[in-house]
């Protein structure tokens, strides 16, 4: 199947958008996401993919632990930054650390801090589950929407 038709296909589906945390030898790390989802309420799991090409495959691969940052409609500019910026994603960004030390990032309306429970090989992707240490909501706003390849807002 023709990757581009297939990516096409799979942007009719609306995701909300994360930023994935871990630390790597002490420095925080990051990606955007939108392919995150619970798996079990009972354990609670959730699960997250990455791409085998990301150049923070290294970092979630040896790390023990992440965390999900679901961001706000307010933060597309910090999505964009962790999607596509090259040199230090956190430089000027705040944030804080729960259980597992991986960066919750402040303005996030929900965060989740997971111990990594398992990796899976997916084709040119890793599926990395995560059993939730901590979950909290942090805000009302509305979440960050992510639609036929660009940002979108929940209408009324």
């Amino acid at each position: 199947m023709d990757k581009r038709h297939f990516r096409s296909v799979l942007g009719k589906f609306a995701t909300g958008v994360t930023i994935v945390t871990t630390m790597e030898n002490q420095h925080p790390k990051g990606i955007t996401a939108n392919s995150f989802t619970s798996v079990s309420l009972e354990p609670p799991l959730v699960l997250f993919c990455l791409g085998k090409d990301s150049t923070n495959y290294q970092a979630f691969n040896m790390a023990n632990f992440f965390a999900i940052n679901i961001l706000s409609n307010e933060q597309t500019e910090l999505s964009n930054r962790f999607a596509t910026f090259d040199g230090d994603r956190f430089n000027g960004v705040n944030w804080e650390c729960w259980e597992t030390g991986a960066p919750i990032l402040n303005g996030a309306i929900a965060a989740i801090d997971c111990r990594k429970k398992e990796l899976i090989d997916a084709g040119d992707h890793i599926i990395i589950l995560g059993e939730v240490l901590r979950a909290e909501k942090l805000s009302e706003q509305d979440p960050l929407i992510y639609f036929n390849g660009k940002y979108a807002k929940i209408r009324d």
